[in-house]
């Protein structure tokens, strides 16, 4: 077995004013895909050399068409996906970005999109580690309003 080629992914949690997450469906068309029909976070491979936030921006760019504004890193993932029959490893970072344009245009990676409440975020079919992001979105939400209460 041949060593995995290690990649490094920039993702994007896209929160919308109303306080919804964009999240997109992998196409059949997607030439690696290896989730195909699953939900995930808009995002992708770095290229050699990249900054992240360069990275981070260019993905969701091509993948969405929308303009984000990082905030804050939420959650580091791992997966071993084969692409075309070559073991990957990919480590991404996810960041919680803040929308700043809203008119979606996806890219042929992906077939739809929705922007979902974060709570009912297992009402769809995502892939790993994905759904454990939102689910720390959603622990993340729910202390910070505790600790705004109890001020």
């Amino acid at each position: 077995m041949s060593e995995p080629v290690l990649r490094v992914a920039a993702k994007a949690v896209i929160v919308n004013d109303d306080g919804k997450v964009l999240i997109v469906r992998e196409a059949a068309t997607y030439d690696e895909g290896t989730q195909i029909g699953r939900y995930g976070l808009p995002g992708g491979r770095l290229n050699p050399g990249e900054r992240y936030e360069d990275g981070l921006h260019r993905e969701v760019e091509e993948e969405t068409g929308l303009t984000v504004e990082p905030q804050y890193p939420l959650y580091v993932g791992e997966w071993h996906p084969d692409i075309k029959g070559i073991p990957h490893q990919i480590i991404a970072i996810f960041m919680v970005c803040k929308a700043k344009t809203t008119e979606v245009h996806l890219s042929s990676e992906h077939d739809e999109y929705l922007w979902i409440d974060p709570t009912k975020y297992a009402d769809y079919n995502f892939m790993t580690p994905d759904d454990e992001v939102i689910a720390r979105l959603n622990q993340w939400q729910q202390s910070s309003s505790a600790a705004l209460l109890e001020k």
